[in-house]
């Protein structure tokens, strides 16, 4: 079973071919610059990659590249574009109607457009990939996959915010949370690693890339997460500023700046690049210059490392306990002194790394707390691609069974 897994963004289009029979990855890409002379394809199989500089005007000519390139003779992974089953593809906001993964409709697709206000740099393009998959793969199944869908568990008390009742229902502003299927998959194989049943575990999954989230998962069902309306709620992330005091931005727009230019402000010049003195967003790029004096730099990741911790601290709270905490995504996973400096700050959960498991299994899939911790620290490289192709193909399954 092939399964093709499609993540647009405005101007990009990532994809995944992967044989859901063993779960193995046939190939994998990237365009990049849709809409310009100058688009990108950067197409990767079996280690080699192969790398073309084309005018691709929309979603639709990026799709049908991708397609040429997954049946072509020397670059390819596939014999015939009918190889491929079904389509799974990435949707960030599924707003309170979903939550789980569906058979893509009409109806869906209206629902998607319903919600474009809640998610409008996320949610148009995610629809343009869906058209260009139906337009060019005709009756082949499509199944959304929602970064929402997972965090639909949390109760009331957590998702409601404390304004008018009136404003929630009528615009329906609450918390959703973001990375959902990357909080859903390093969950389930933390507990497939500690070989426990994730009914029985309470865990907090960490996801630290340039976006940033951290979610409370009891039994499975997440109870709390860190991003809320939009993404920019939660801890210090690359470029947006995470929790603040609601009143900056009012302060600021009396101060002359324009809802544009806050919003601006708030989502591509805070965080680290806010917080270094626009020096970088780039995890690496502050660690180095901090090591290096930059006394910017260090604020930096002192913030970034207390507003993790204390969010970690709120939700082993809000669980009654923790048995597990799982770091994932491109810093999580690659980086050993922010996972030191935030379980140094946890110590009164009764968290101890093993400080030579921290460092030589970096980036590895891993458990690096020491015997003694009473919490499990662990590695989990997070794979949202493939919780997208086996949500399709266990949705496509029951379909035929149907």
């Amino acid at each position: 079973m092939k399964i093709l897994v499609i993540n647009t963004g405005s101007s990009s289009l990532k994809y995944q071919i992967l044989n859901m029979k063993d779960e193995k990855l046939l190939c994998k890409g990237l365009v990049e610059r849709i809409g310009g002379k100058d688009a990108k394809i950067i197409h990767k199989i079996d280690g080699k990659k192969h790398e073309e500089v084309i005018e691709i005007k929309d979603h639709e000519k990026a799709l049908n590249e991708v397609l040429k390139l997954i049946i072509n003779n020397e670059f390819g992974c596939l014999k015939d574009i009918k190889e491929i089953v079904a389509v799974g593809h990435r949707v960030v906001h599924g707003g309170e109607k979903f939550a789980s993964s569906v058979l893509i409709t009409n109806e869906v697709k209206k629902a998607l457009e319903e919600n474009i206000e809640l998610a409008p740099l996320h949610n148009p393009p995610n629809l343009l990939g869906i058209e260009a998959a139906e337009k060019l793969l005709p009756g082949v199944p499509m199944v959304g996959v929602f970064d929402t869908a997972f965090h639909q568990t949390m109760p009331p008390e957590a998702y409601l915010y404390p304004i008018p009742y009136e404003i929630y229902h009528k615009y329906k502003i609450r918390r959703y949370g973001f990375h959902g299927t990357s909080h859903r998959f390093v969950s389930q194989r933390a507990a497939e690693i500690l070989n426990k049943n994730i009914k029985e575990l309470k865990i907090i999954t960490v996801h630290l890339g340039n976006g940033a989230s951290i979610a409370a998962i009891d039994g499975g069902k997440v109870i709390d997460t860190s991003m809320g309306f939009t993404p920019l709620e939660g801890v210090v992330m690359g470029t947006r500023s995470g929790d603040i005091d609601p009143s900056i931005p009012i302060y600021l727009i009396r101060k002359g700046y324009t809802p544009d230019e806050v919003d601006n402000i708030l989502n591509k010049k805070s965080g680290m690049y806010g917080l270094s003195n626009y020096l970088s967003n780039d995890m690496r790029d502050i660690r180095e210059a901090k090591s290096k004096g930059d006394e910017h730099c260090k604020f930096a990741i002192d913030v970034y490392v207390y507003r993790i911790a204390k969010y970690i601290g709120a939700y082993a709270t809000a669980l009654g306990g923790v048995d597990a905490i799982i770091f994932t995504a491109g810093v999580g996973e690659n980086s050993t002194s922010i996972r030191r400096h935030v379980c140094n700050r946890l110590k009164i959960f009764g968290v101890e790394l093993d400080q030579e498991k921290n460092v030589k299994l970096n980036s590895s899939e891993a458990i690096i707390s020491s015997e003694n911790s009473k919490v499990k620290v662990l590695i989990v490289p997070t794979n949202e691609e493939l919780m997208i192709a086996r949500d399709t193909k266990d949705i496509i399954s029951k379909r035929v069974e149907a």
